[in-house]
């Protein structure tokens, strides 16, 4: 896990949307800690890959040329290694994304998210969680967490960390100590029957309970 306060995240911005990538390289730079790199098609991506060695993070665009679906994220994870790779694209396909989570992907990033969200997003990737948005909830599966009662406040924290949110974020939020809100993340994933607070995210979303 990195430690952002002195660790600088490298990160390929795989996308042929040409002034968004630009304007999203611009931005990482000049928010600090990022050192972003960008490519256009998947065989750019995966060239540079091989050039630079994994990127901490790489947004991938399912719809840029060369991917052929689910298939490039595939070959994404595969060439880069330890790193991770998150779905990056302007539909929230939720079936596409839980489908890419279970090949090996960290998540998903919509692009419609702001500049500093997506930056907050990107950390939160690189620190080992894995991202989903909020919206992609919004149709329920079958096998929803119906039973599952949370407090007001366990809710709070919980749809604070499928936001990507750390511990710090959720306890100025809510105007708690983050020693509190470490015992509402234990008490959530306890009932939630989660290992993590990744895990727990991705039970909520996937089960549309935020």
């Amino acid at each position: 896990m990195k430690d952002h306060a002195t660790t600088t995240i490298s990160i390929l911005l795989a996308d042929d949307h040409t002034l968004l990538a630009e304007s999203l390289e611009m931005f990482l730079r000049a928010d600090g800690g990022f050192a972003p790199d960008r490519a256009e098609t998947l065989e750019r991506a995966l060239a540079k890959v091989t050039e630079h060695g994994p990127y901490d993070v790489i947004l991938l665009d399912l719809d840029m040329p060369g991917m052929g679906g689910l298939q490039g994220l595939e070959k994404a994870i595969a060439a880069n290694g330890e790193g991770r790779v998150v779905l990056f694209s302007g539909q929230a396909r939720q079936d596409a994304a839980l489908r890419a989570i279970e090949m090996g992907a960290a998540g998903f990033i919509p692009k419609t998210l702001t500049p500093k969200s997506l930056a907050t997003a990107v950390r939160f990737v690189a620190a080992g969680e894995v991202y989903f948005p909020t919206t992609m909830s919004r149709t329920k599966r079958p096998d929803a967490q119906s039973e599952v009662q949370l407090s007001q406040r366990e809710f709070q924290v919980l749809r604070g960390i499928c936001e990507g949110a750390t511990n710090k974020d959720i306890a100025h939020d809510l105007q708690l100590t983050e020693v509190t809100v470490k015992m509402y993340v234990r008490s959530v994933c306890t009932k939630l029957k989660a290992n993590n607070r990744t895990q727990a995210a991705i039970i909520a979303l996937s089960s549309g309970m935020v």
